[in-house]
């Protein structure tokens, strides 16, 4: 059984990139879900100087193991003024401290949605741009605009926002 790595780059206790992101996860059947919670991961911010006195975070190495034991990653990005929530980019700082080829050419479903109708666009362009330089393997994206119009407790009520959602996971599916 293949093992899929799920968080939301956001910290927000109700973040609609998580409920994104294990919606999508839900929808793969015969898989084995871990879904992480960045608010588990508590780290103080990235300095180089803190790092050279207390070194790394064990919960930075403990996040690496969760990519390397994967088979794929969903991952859907919180968008905070244009770019990723602080809470991710401060992970993403750890992480490539240890592993600068963090994402291990995993497969990955890389999301993003907003309440605002260009879905985290911005933060989407910018993950697709730099994450191959970690070596990301990116098979598909979605961005999901105006989240609480087109989002309930059943999914995406948009049809063809649906099937766009649907075929990028069935492009993933076949990836892993």
């Amino acid at each position: 059984m293949k093992n899929i790595l799920v968080f939301a780059g956001s910290n927000s206790k109700v973040s609609i990139n998580k409920q994104l992101a294990t919606y999508a996860a839900s929808l793969i059947e015969e898989v084995k879900l871990t879904v992480l919670d960045l608010n588990d991961f508590n780290l103080p911010l990235y300095g180089i100087d803190l790092e050279n006195e207390v070194g790394i975070p064990k919960a930075v190495e403990v996040f690496l193991e969760h990519i390397k034991s994967t088979d794929g990653i969903i991952l859907s990005l919180a968008e905070h003024n244009g770019a990723y929530a602080t809470v991710f980019k401060n992970l993403l700082d750890w992480l490539s401290r240890i592993d600068n080829k963090l994402w291990q050419n995993k497969p990955m479903l890389l999301m993003a949605s907003s309440p605002g109708g260009r879905g985290g666009q911005s933060v989407l362009e910018i993950a697709k741009d730099r994450f191959p330089r970690h070596d990301a393997n990116v098979v598909a994206t979605f961005s999901l605009p105006s989240f609480n119009e087109n989002f309930s407790e059943e999914g995406i009520k948009d049809k063809s926002l649906s099937d766009v959602l649907t075929q990028a996971i069935q492009t993933f599916k076949d990836t892993i």
